[in-house]
Order: structure tokens, then sequence, then C-alpha cells
């Protein structure tokens, strides 16, 4: 049904709209509108004025296979310093260049072509293909969220997200955790020190004190290795004659089973109470926290999905675990951890640099090989 030229057309259109951390309304009503161009009824959910999920369905009946992608991008930095337009897709030597085109555009319209095709083709023949487009995912994850607390992850049997994997299938990643500390002390001149109380020094003590305790560890994974720590964000003081009255730090955790969320928050906030029993002012502040994810390689999905890609790969197709956290964190909750489940789609490693990229080839082969996967795990 859809040329070469169309799905490339497709992909273009999405990358056009510019859903850096918000605006994903657009992107929903787009996909909205094309797929009910082929039939296919899709529905907004609303979560502010100008972010909207998207959930669609071909097929009835069980089981359910989830299918899911997001519609958000990151900023794509100084615009300048890319060789294109980041927001107008174009393409150089076999590859399509455009901010969001790996980090999940690509990932998305193949999912949607799929669905298109498989539907026009009066597919699937037995069970449901879900479609739920997020919002949120690159902060926050609010989107899956809302799915899951909506229910409409209830009676999936099975999920595949389509973040860019390229020809490797991963069906475990590590936990995300965005934590902020703010500590709260009193300006002076720094002529005058005894007068005020520095700011940055209750929190550089405990950063220190923090990353021994979450770095020299003997907690570990097999499958997804150590839990990392870091500090990515320091910000106090106003000029450097003055004693800050504010300091506050930002740290990202990626998190594992043995080392999990609760784990990393009871710990830091033993840290911040030493801290303040010491006569520091420091407050937590945890505003984002998605559990790891940790299903078998081997499932029933995975292995579909690698018969399926090795025809076009050309190769076997490995089984790996995922460094970055996906909307799973949410999508999975209650599903317990033998759940078919696949992290597998087009793209590489390019996702939030400069000239972000994805194989024109490889795209094209995703929106066929998603086809004959889909197809066949309902089978």
């Amino acid at each position: 049904m859809f040329t070469d030229e169309q799905k490339v057309q497709l992909l273009s259109d999405l990358v056009a709209i510019q859903s850096v951390n918000d605006h994903e309304l657009d992107v929903a009503q787009y996909l909205q509108r094309v797929l009910g161009e082929h039939g296919i009824a899709a529905r907004l959910i609303p979560l502010s004025a100008t972010r909207s999920n998207l959930i669609a369905e071909i097929g009835q009946g069980s089981p359910v296979l989830g299918i899911s992608g997001h519609m958000d991008v990151v900023a794509p930095g100084d615009a300048a310093t890319w060789h294109s337009d980041p927001f107008r897709l174009t393409e150089r030597d076999g590859s399509l260049y455009g901010r969001g085109v790996t980090d999940m555009k690509a990932g998305l319209a193949a999912l949607v072509i799929a669905m298109i095709e498989l539907h026009a083709a009066g597919k699937p023949a037995h069970g449901t293909i879900r479609l739920m487009a997020t919002v949120g995912e690159e902060v926050g994850e609010l989107g899956s969220e809302a799915f899951f607390e909506a229910g409409d992850m209830d009676d999936v049997d099975a999920l595949l997200i389509g973040e860019p994997t390229g020809y490797r299938i991963f069906s475990a990643h590590k936990g995300s955790m965005d934590i902020k500390l703010t500590s709260t002390g009193k300006t002076a001149h720094s002529s005058m020190p005894e007068l005020g109380s520095n700011a940055i020094d209750p929190l550089l003590t405990l950063l220190s004190r923090a990353n021994v305790a979450f770095r020299d560890t003997d907690h570990h994974n097999d499958l997804l290795g150590d839990l990392t720590f870091n500090t990515t964000v320091f910000n106090a003081g106003d000029q450097v004659n003055s004693i800050p009255g504010q300091a506050v730090a930002e740290i990202n955790v990626r998190t594992i089973p043995e080392f999990n969320n609760q784990l990393v928050i009871q710990t830091l906030q033993q840290l911040v109470t030493q801290q303040n029993d010491q006569g520091g002012h420091v407050v937590m502040d945890i505003y984002m926290s998605q559990s790891p994810v940790v299903e078998p390689r081997d499932n029933p999905l995975s292995r579909v999905a690698a018969r399926v890609g090795e025809t076009f790969s050309g190769q076997a197709i490995p089984r790996l675990a995922l460094p970055a956290v996906t909307d799973a964190s949410n999508l999975l909750k209650k599903k317990g951890n033998q759940f078919p489940f696949i992290v597998f789609g087009p793209g590489n490693e390019t996702a939030h640099q400069i000239d972000e990229h994805v194989d024109r080839q490889m795209y094209l082969n995703f929106t066929t090989l998603y086809e004959q996967l889909l197809e066949a795990y309902l089978q």
C-alpha cells in the first residue's frame, strides 16, 4: 500500500513537528488523521492543553499484543552546529537526518505503517494489536504512567517498544531516578563568613559520602551490571565574594533489581538526615523514579522477533540488556518477571546527538519487519 517514498514522507512529516518535551498533541493529531484515512479509529487521550497520548487497535479478542512508541524528542541544541535543519528530514549518503528520527520517530512511524498495512490485508486473523503512543518519555514518562493508571495494559499479553536498537533485541533495562538536593544556608560577605552559613559545604560532604555509598557496593546484576550514581547538575552562588545561601544538586541514578529505587531512597535519605543532624539544612526531592525491567531474553516474542529480524539483517539477532530506560518501567508494572517483552526498533547510537540520523534502508526494512513480526506472533 505504501511506497518507499510515502513511508519516508510520513517520517518527514513527523520530524517536522517540533515535539520537544511537549506539543505531542500535534503528533497525535497527525497520526490520528493518517490512521483514520486508512480505516483505523484512533483516540486521543489529553494530558494537558498541548500533550495527548494516542491509542488505536486493529483485530479483536485475545491475545493482545501491545506496541508502543513515544512522540516527544529532546532539544536539538545549537541548530547552527547541525549540517542541516534538525526539523527537516534530510537524506545524505543513505541516511535520514533530523531531530528525533532515531529516538524515536522512525520506530513510531514504522509501527503505524505496519498496522495500516496489516489492517488493509484484513489482519490480524486472530488477536488484537494495540498501539499506545506516549507523551513525555524523555522527561518523566508521563504518558506511559497515564496508560498504566487507565488500565490499558491490564489485558495486554506481550509488549513491543520500538525504541532504537538496530538489529538487536532487548528485554531488560536499568531503572532511572532523577533527584534534587537543595541545601539552604545564609548569605554573607566572604570577608565575614562567620555571619553566614555556606550552603555548598553540607552538599559537598553529602555528595562525597553518597559517591562512596553508591559506587563502593557489592550489589550487582549479571545482566545489567552495577548501579550508576552521578551528580549531573550543581548550582550555587551569585558572585565570588559572597557566601552562598543556597546550593542545588541534581542527580541521576540508574538502578538494578539488587539495588532498587526504594533502597536508593533509603540510603540517600539516611545521608541527608546525617548531614542535617550535623547542622545542615538539606531537602531531598525525587522527581522521577522508574524501576528496572528484567524480563527473560528468551521469550515467545523475542524468539519470533529474532527469527523475522534475521531475514532483514542477514545474521543472527543478539538478545541483550539495554542501558537506557523506556516506557516499559510504567507499562509493565504488575506484569511479573516472565512477561513477553522486547525493545526492537530502527536506529543507532546517535539519539540526542548533533546530526541524529537513521539508516534509510533500515527504517524501510522495519516497516515490513514489524508487519511480519506482529502477524507471526499472533498466529
